[in-house]
């Protein structure tokens, strides 16, 4: 059976493909990352979706981002701003590097334990406009890892890196994960990681428009 490596934060995105992922056959092995955000609620949900997924191995890596801050998601001083569907500009929700951060563990790993498929749920359709959730950065990224890494220089074994959606809709994934059966209830997605979602965060936006675009309730809205 092939090993993959999934980047699981415990939302929507990360959820739905490894529930593709799933389907399609891998052994899955997922990497979640405590990298000190403000929702930190999200590795309870990983941890979850984990386990009814029937992984492999589930391993949750801490890279402490919030040392330097420079996010309103791991900088105390930031507040996180209230979500805007129409902004042009980046918001300040985004964390300097991130996705190059994860990938590049996520390679370390996938190379460590043989996998050579890494999968990654972001998208350039439907996102809050960071610049490392775009294909060219991805294009990159595969290319850097495969340079760098003995399984591809000297064994002929390249790593890829999936990306299922990234130019697919929230709404398109959400209407395939109906029919992969993705237990999207224990999914978490606020940036702000209360009790309850705000409601008013990109995040929270971004997943509501999807759902109510789907015609489906969102199913972790009690």
């Amino acid at each position: 059976m092939k090993k993959a490596v999934v980047l699981l934060s415990g939302g929507l995105d990360s959820a739905i493909t490894l529930w593709l992922a799933r389907n399609q056959g891998y052994e899955l092995y997922t990497l979640c990352f405590d990298y000190g955000q403000k929702h930190y609620k999200e590795l309870k949900s990983a941890e979850k979706l984990a386990k009814l997924a029937g992984v492999k191995s589930h391993k949750t890596v801490s890279l402490n981002l919030d040392g330097w801050g420079g996010s309103s998601l791991t900088d105390e001083s930031l507040e996180i701003e209230t979500g805007n569907l129409d902004r042009k500009d980046i918001p300040n929700t985004y964390v300097p590097a991130r996705n190059m951060v994860f990938l590049s563990v996520a390679a370390s790993y996938a190379e460590a334990i043989e996998a050579r498929d890494i999968f990654i749920g972001i998208s350039e359709a439907d996102y809050s406009g960071y610049c490392d959730c775009r294909s060219e950065f991805i294009e990159a990224m595969q290319n850097a890892i495969n340079k760098g890494t003995v399984s591809s220089v000297e064994k002929n074994q390249p790593i890829t890196i999936h990306t299922p959606f990234i130019n697919k809709t929230k709404t398109e994934e959400i209407l395939l994960a109906v029919t992969l059966g993705a237990p999207l209830e224990h999914t978490w997605s606020c940036y702000r990681g209360g009790e309850r979602p705000c409601g008013t965060c990109d995040s929270c936006l971004l997943r509501a428009r999807a759902f109510e675009k789907a015609g489906i309730k969102d199913p972790a809205i009690k």
